[in-house]
């Protein structure tokens, strides 16, 4: 089951994202995802600067995302799922749900950043059909 979280949910995101981008602490410039709190997550969904999901499997929480509109774009961050779910498409599922939700909205673009020194993640959006620009 996949949802949109609500303020209540900030510390449930917080906890999976930061057990997912742990792994990422000591690369050359580590995410900033490490340094974000439970009350950004809660002033963040509060104020409605972004929306977040959460997916569950027989109601274990087992993936996240964070995401933000802009004129005719969803922006989207953070995709978190934990290590032990992984390859079993839950990240995929999240995708297609934030593709459907875009096209309820009449969002026309979705799109995220990506570090290209993490291969994994450019192949699975690659793998869903997105298409891959480098940002200077």
């Amino acid at each position: 089951m996949i949802r949109l979280a609500n303020v209540e949910d900030a510390l449930l995101i917080h906890e999976i994202m930061l057990s997912v981008f742990e792994e990422y602490r000591n690369i050359d410039v580590p995410s900033g995802t490490l340094n974000e709190t439970i009350s950004s997550i809660e002033e963040a969904l509060g104020n409605g600067s972004e929306k977040a999901l959460l997916c569950f499997l027989i109601n274990v929480p087992l993936g996240t995302v964070r995401f933000k509109f802009g004129e005719k774009s969803l922006c989207f961050f953070r995709l978190s799922v934990c290590l032990e779910a992984r390859r079993r498409g839950i990240a995929k599922s999240i995708l297609s749900w934030l593709e459907n939700y875009a096209k309820e909205h009449e969002i026309t673009e979705i799109w995220c950043r990506v570090r290209i020194s993490i291969p994994q993640n450019i192949q699975l959006y690659q793998s869903v059909g997105y298409t891959v620009y480098l940002v200077k």
